[in-house]
């Protein structure tokens, strides 16, 4: 088959096989070939399945000989990622040695609903352990690469999801969002993710209903085109009884991206989100890139968000309230057979670990005054969008860093002189989890290294379709289709 359905859209291979064009055995087998050849350059997925994919392709196609199909995504190949996002009877390793040979007992709700509109299941990606920090690396998998530079970091937490669509193995695949996990990869790796509202995709957290909700965890979709997370949002959004804070149905059609007119439209931008350290590289290609908006009649006003505090200690609050969220979960996990905070300690990643007992001290109490100091985060992203339409800012502050062997590649621990918490400090995204608002990241331009630099776009609360509908008039001024390394 033509090299280009490696990165032709989701939308355009769905469409392809509808008029027969080709089959969901033939572009199963494309994208399987093309995983089987090239994986080792990124080291985007952990597990290929093989055989559930064809399966699931002859099904697919014998429904398409009787004139059926099972729903929009009818053919096209998805990756999962792989943390909790959970395919039965395939292995989720959590990037976890403890959990390396994990068996899904059950497939996620979300990830059924891909399933369900005929999303073909080809691996799962990539992450770090239990998805604790902004890169892709662990001790039973390894590095996972941008496809721009090779020997540099992916970004995390779903940087096997996000290389694996930027290198062309998938043309989309789904991830999870609690700090900036679809955002943060979408940037290094040249690609558009969206975060949506918390609620807005459905997820069953057991043996806790309520635990993703501090931080907001979210499920998000990555893509090389607007259209195609907008798609991908669509099919998995919807409200379950089972979920506590899933949103109602929308009577919007999401995937279904509105036209924009930029004329006169009210955008805030901050360089800072409130005081983070940015790399002066960075900072000018994102500065840069505003100039479209202003080409195209639109008003771009630079803000000041005024935290509560200063970026390291919200960096240390997000690190807090991510181990409380661990530790709660693995109460679930010890359930079943895994006491990872009893005789596997050991096999967990140092610096994870430590986060973890950190919070061994953490009062009732503590956890108030946390979500206090998180409430006055909420006013002041609320506050800057007193008189905008949405909120810019970049996404990360620093490139993609250097890969290190053994599962030990490190971000630095100060920019600008200024220092940073590592496992999130250098991320403009995690704030957003403490909000809700939904907020997406577009590949706004290239370092003189050529490494892909993110724009984040927030919008107001629950909000997505006009998210989307900036991230696609941002497409069309400054395309990015061309810009994927073409490995053969």
């Amino acid at each position: 088959m033509s090299e280009e359905l490696s990165f032709d859209s989701a939308v355009n291979i769905a469409e392809g096989i509808r008029k027969k064009k080709y089959s969901s055995v033939e572009v199963a087998t494309h994208f399987l070939n093309r995983i089987n050849s090239l994986n080792s350059q990124t080291n985007s997925f952990t597990t290929i399945t093989d055989e559930l994919a064809l399966e699931t392709a002859r099904n697919l196609d014998a429904l398409t000989a009787e004139g059926k199909s099972m729903g929009p995504l009818h053919g096209v190949p998805v990756g999962i990622k792989d943390l909790g996002d959970a395919v039965k009877g395939i292995r989720s390793t959590f990037g976890s040695v403890p959990m390396k040979d994990f068996i899904a007992p059950e497939t996620a709700c979300y990830v059924q609903k891909l399933v369900d509109a005929g999303a073909i299941i080809v691996g799962k990606t990539n992450s770090p352990e239990f998805g604790h920090k902004g890169i892709t690396d662990n001790y039973v998998s390894g590095a996972t690469s941008t496809p721009f530079d090779l020997s540099r970091n992916a970004g995390g937490s779903s940087g096997g999801s996000a290389a694996a669509v930027a290198a062309g193995l998938v043309p989309i695949a789904q991830g999870s969002d609690g700090g900036g996990s679809v955002r943060i990869p979408a940037a290094w790796c040249g690609v558009y993710a969206i975060k949506p509202s918390f609620g807005r995709i459905a997820e069953i957290a057991r043996p806790n209903a309520f635990a993703l909700s501090s931080p907001f965890v979210g499920i998000g979709p990555i893509s090389r085109t607007v259209d195609d997370s907008a798609l991908m949002l669509s099919v998995m959004s919807g409200s379950n009884p089972r979920d506590p804070f899933s949103l109602p149905d929308s009577p919007i059609d999401l995937s279904v991206v509105p036209d924009i007119d930029l004329r006169g439209l009210r955008i805030a931008y901050t360089p800072d989100m409130g005081g983070f350290p940015v790399d002066k590289e960075v900072a000018e290609v994102v500065k840069r890139s505003l100039d479209h908006f202003t080409r195209a009649g639109a008003i771009v006003e630079e803000v000041k968000i005024k935290l509560p505090v200063s970026p390291l200690e919200l960096s240390h609050l997000w690190v807090r309230l991510m181990a409380l969220l661990y530790r709660d979960g693995f109460t679930g996990f010890k359930e079943i057979g895994y006491d990872l905070l009893g005789e596997h300690q050991s096999s967990l990643t140092p610096i994870f670990m430590k986060s973890l007992l950190a919070v061994n001290d953490q009062s009732a109490l503590n956890s108030r005054e946390d979500q206090r100091i998180r409430t006055k985060v909420y006013d002041a992203i609320n506050d800057a969008f007193a008189g905008f339409d949405f909120l810019l800012s970049p996404t990360l502050a620093i490139s993609p860093v250097k890969n290190l062997p053994n599962g030990e590649t490190k971000v630095p621990t100060h920019i600008n002189g200024v220092e940073i918490e590592p496992a999130i400090g250098w991320c403009l995204t995690f704030l957003i989890n403490f909000t809700g608002h939904p907020a997406a990241s577009v590949p706004c331009g290239f370092t003189e290294s050529h490494l892909p630099v993110g724009l984040q776009i927030i919008g107001k609360r629950h909000a997505d379709d006009k998210v989307l509908a900036l991230s696609k008039a941002f497409e069309k001024i400054s395309p990015w289709a061309q810009s994927y390394p073409r490995n053969s």
